[in-house]
């Protein structure tokens, strides 16, 4: 049986999309097969559907909930850029100490308070910068919709996964059954001097390899159904059970051209990047911005009480400031040199991101037509193997032939079954992948593994 590589517990396929995803967010590596724990376990075992587990996965998963705060963050970016552009109004209060020259008067103290102004009235690089949060906040909010699509996308996944077990498992004592069975009756025709006990010995190495299958396939079903529930944030310990197979269903009828134009219309990722690249070239123009002149202007009123004096005075100050870079010494062209350079780099990465787009919605084209053929080829070897098995059954009951025969069509049989299993699954995968492709997994996952 062929072995599939894993990362961290996760199948390579996963891997790989998660190793492209990563290269494009900021979010370390297991971020999305984490979760907080939030809710109380209780006893009873829960049934997890897959909308179950979505749903729950968008609440709790660790990559959701660290993508929310970036958007957080990037909210605090754009006030702090706006607040550059606002009136700023300060004030004070202090007590002066007079140490008067004139003899005849004593020292005496001067309360005073104050409000001060000040309102920037041409500031081009506050306010290229104050767009550009603008659009980082778009970016960001997009990020954080390509993040959800992701989180129901590796959920998706892990569900998928532990339903192949699952389905492994049923198979695995299918061939148990099988092979006791089969062992059984070597063991009655010994006894009735029918067979030699090389037959028995045989019947018994098969059945003892079923249930080496069997203990090998619970064994990594359980261990991702805590993958699962690790990713969806279920309450540590609380014991569940899959509510949904995944039957084979045939995808929606859609074209390559409409798929690609729809994915560039509704993927979050690419308005990302387009939202980004706004404020990459506002960025620049900031920086740009940065020998122009810029002009303010503010009040002072002070209030001022002379206890000593026995009066009191007030002063209000009105006025504008003009400030002209002449020299700055290059601060200016190093900050355009380094905006130009980011620029630069966000143009390369969404024109690549462009292209994967296409590539990933030809790549999911081709593997749907692959799977769908292979599912096609491993429902009739199925059927066909199954019925290898039963008659040579027969011709061992018949004493036609020896268990060779048997133990040949047996690990036929599950080779048969391993087949369909992995045939259905990459199906789903292709499925899931599409819906990934256009930006929908957490909107149109049931329209694509369903059919609904």
């Amino acid at each position: 049986m062929r072995k599939t590589k894993r990362f961290f517990g996760v199948p390579a396929a996963l891997a790989l999309c998660l190793g492209i995803f990563f290269a494009q967010e900021s979010l370390s590596q297991d971020v999305f097969l984490g979760g907080v724990p939030s809710e109380e376990k209780t006893a009873d075992t829960l049934r997890l559907s897959l909308a179950d587990a979505i749903r729950k996965g968008l609440l709790y998963n660790l990559g959701a909930l660290v993508s929310d705060q970036s958007v957080q963050a990037a909210r605090g970016a754009r006030l702090a850029a706006l607040s550059r552009l606002r009136p700023q109004v300060t004030a004070g209060a202090g007590i002066d100490y007079f140490a008067l020259r004139e003899k005849e008067q004593d020292p005496t103290n001067a309360i005073r308070a104050g409000v001060a102004v000040t309102q920037p009235v041409l500031d081009f690089p506050s306010l290229r910068r104050k767009r550009a949060a603008e659009e980082n906040l778009k970016a960001a909010e997009f990020s954080n919709e390509n993040a959800r699509d992701m989180t129901a996308y590796v959920v998706s996944m892990l569900y998928l996964q532990t339903v192949a077990d699952k389905s492994r498992i049923e198979a695995a004592r299918a061939q148990v059954r099988t092979a006791r069975s089969l062992y059984d009756l070597a063991v009655d025709q010994k006894a009735a001097g029918v067979v030699s006990g090389i037959e028995v010995l045989r019947a018994q190495v098969e059945l003892q390899s079923e249930q080496q299958r069997l203990i090998v396939a619970e064994d990594q079903f359980a261990k991702n159904k805590l993958t699962l529930a690790r990713a969806i944030g279920l309450p540590l310990g609380q014991e569940f059970e899959l509510a949904d197979n995944m039957p084979f269903v045939p995808i929606p009828v859609l074209s390559l051209e409409e798929s690609i134009e729809r994915a560039l219309r509704e993927r979050p990722d690419y308005h990302s990047a387009e939202a980004g690249l706004r404020a990459a070239e506002l960025e620049r123009k900031a920086a740009e911005a940065g020998n122009l002149p810029s002009l303010s202007v503010g009040a002072d009123y002070q209030l001022r009480n002379q206890a000593q004096w026995e009066g009191h005075g007030s002063q209000v100050a009105i006025g504008a400031s003009l400030n002209v870079p002449v020299f700055t010494g290059g601060a200016v062209r190093s900050r355009v040199i380094e905006a130009d350079a980011a620029l630069n780099r966000l143009k390369a990465e969404f024109e690549d991101l462009k292209a994967s787009i296409h590539y990933d919605i030809r790549k999911a084209f081709l593997d749907l037509k692959a799977a769908e053929e292979r599912v096609k080829v491993a429902e009739s070897a199925v059927l066909l193997a199954g019925e290898q098995v039963t008659q040579s059954e027969s011709r061992f009951r018949a004493g036609v032939t020896n268990n060779v025969e048997v133990v040949q069509a047996q690990e036929a049989l599950a080779t048969a079954n391993e087949n369909h299993i992995s045939g259905l699954h990459a199906h789903n995968m292709a499925k899931l992948a599409l819906a990934r492709a256009l930006g929908v997994s957490d909107r149109e996952y049931e329209q694509f593994l369903k059919g609904k």
